[in-house]
């Protein structure tokens, strides 16, 4: 693999996660309970650490390990399954559209019902959650398929040069 068909996946990588970011918070914006949860939750903490900064005093600890903790797991839904899907891709030579939207779409959805395990019954919104992850990584995966994953495999670019008479 060359150095330039690395870059081309890091680029592809990162754009896909910024734009599976962005769809996750779409998603969140748009359905009703989860906005208010994180009207709720959010912006007070926001606020509260944002006042503290600007008072002078050392933000709560508990607020910021809050933080850190919604951090890593949007980290974990947003970027682990392009990643995952892109290296596997990568490997195998695949090229399918269906392979990075879908694939990574279900491994975004999966993902919180396989880090639960059997912790209990589904909840009345995990339907929408589900929904919201699958579309978020559907996305990520096909920003990514758009930029690299449709040339996964192939040999390195060639120049056609027409034959000497």
């Amino acid at each position: 693999m060359s150095i330039g068909r690395l870059l081309a996946i890091g680029s592809a990588l990162l754009m896909a996660i910024a734009c599976g970011a962005v769809a996750l918070a779409v998603g969140v914006a748009m359905d009703p309970a989860l906005r208010d949860i994180l009207g709720q939750l959010g912006l007070s903490g926001l606020e509260a650490v944002l006042s503290d900064l600007a008072e002078g005093y050392a933000p709560d600890p508990g607020m910021v390990e809050g933080a850190l903790s919604l951090g890593r797991a949007v980290l974990l839904l947003v970027a682990v399954p392009p990643v995952l899907n892109a290296v596997v891709g990568e490997v195998l030579g695949w090229r399918a559209l269906a392979w990075y939207g879908g694939a990574t779409g279900l491994l975004t959805a999966l993902l919180p019902w396989l880090m639960r395990g059997a912790g209990g019954p589904a909840g009345a919104g995990e339907g929408r959650v589900t929904a919201i992850l699958f579309c978020a990584g559907g996305i990520a995966g096909l920003v990514y398929w758009l930029a690299a994953g449709r040339f996964a495999g192939r040999g390195p670019a060639t120049m056609w040069a027409a034959p000497r008479r």
